[in-house]
This record gives structure tokens, C-alpha cells and sequence, in this order.
């Protein structure tokens, strides 16, 4: 699945496992529900960015009862609060992985299959403010976002089987 921009210029903070919206920018307490607890779960169990529609497979196969709208709702609601990054694949649909890295970062993604690698960059934060400071930007935000080859998908088109 190729993989295209950024949906949020909004840095994260990773919270394996948090499942509350205390401290969303909206200010708004989530309930903690049974539906949300399991998709909470599920992303902690994945270690690349995944679809709303890949997440509900992955929810159906494992007998987990919950609507593929509640898991919009669920995923978006993750987002908005920062507990998980967001970015859009090729398609521009929304795709959703819980980091591990905690503030903000960017990510190493491959082209083929998906597989996301967390990078600080501090070189990039300097020429960001650099740059900013020069056309007299203030309050700046960015996403840099790599995107690739991962080492299997290289030996993969090397071997002439991508």
C-alpha cells in the first residue's frame, strides 16, 4: 500500500494503552467503552500503520463486536486527543499507528508494504526554524515524512518478485 501525506501537522504524544481523552485538546473526557478498549488494544498490537477498514478485519477475526463507524469514531477520537498518528496513504485515506516515540517525530515509511520506522531528525527541526525565522514565521508547525524502500521490499525487487 503506497503512502502519501501527513493528515495532522499536529506533534503526538504516544500513550501505549491509554484509552481516556483527558487532556484532548477539546478538553473532552472519552467514555471508556468496551469497543474503544479493544480498539485501543488492537493498535498497541500493530507495529505499522493500519486503515480504519484493515483495524475492523482485524477486530472481526478476533470475534471483537464493533461497528466499522464506531471504529471511525473511535480512531478519530484517538487522533484528536494525540494518542495515535495519523498520516494518508496513496489513496488519501486516513491510515492510524500508536508510536512509541513520545513528542514530536517523524517517520521512515516504505512505499510497498507499509512499515513505518520512528526518526528524530534534529538536523530538520533546526533548518525548520531556521527557515521560519527567516520569512518571519512564528507558531510553526511541519511533518516530514520519508518515503521508500524498506530492506525486504528492496531484496524483494531485487530478486525481481515486486
Amino acid at each position: 500500500m503506497p503512502f502519501g501525506t501527513k493528515a495532522d501537522a499536529t506533534p503526538s504524544s504516544a500513550s501505549s494503552g491509554a484509552v481516556t481523552g483527558a487532556g484532548s485538546s477539546a478538553g473532552k473526557e472519552q467514555r471508556v467503552t468496551k469497543q474503544r478498549v479493544a480498539v485501543s488494544t488492537a493498535l498497541d498490537d500493530l507495529d505499522d500503520f493500519v486503515s480504519t477498514q484493515e483495524l475492523y478485519r482485524i477486530l472481526q477475526n478476533k470475534g471483537v463486536s464493533v461497528s466499522l463507524a464506531t471504529a471511525y469514531r473511535i480512531l478519530q477520537s484517538l487522533a484528536d486527543d494525540g494518542l495515535v498518528d495519523v498520516l494518508r496513504n496513496g489513496d488519501g485515506e486516513a491510515v492510524y499507528r500508536r508510536c512509541a516515540v513520545t513528542g514530536h517525530h517523524h517517520h521512515l515509511l516504505c512505499r510497498n508494504c507499509g512499515k513505518a520506522v520512528e526518526v528524530e531528525a534534529p538536523a530538520v527541526e533546526t533548518w525548520a526554524a531556521r527557515t521560519a525565522a527567516e520569512h518571519g514565521y512564528t507558531e510553526v508547525a511541519h511533518t516530514v515524512e520519508i518515503f521508500g524502500l524498506c530492506p525486504d521490499c528492496t531484496a524483494l525487487r531485487a530478486a525481481g518478485k515486486l
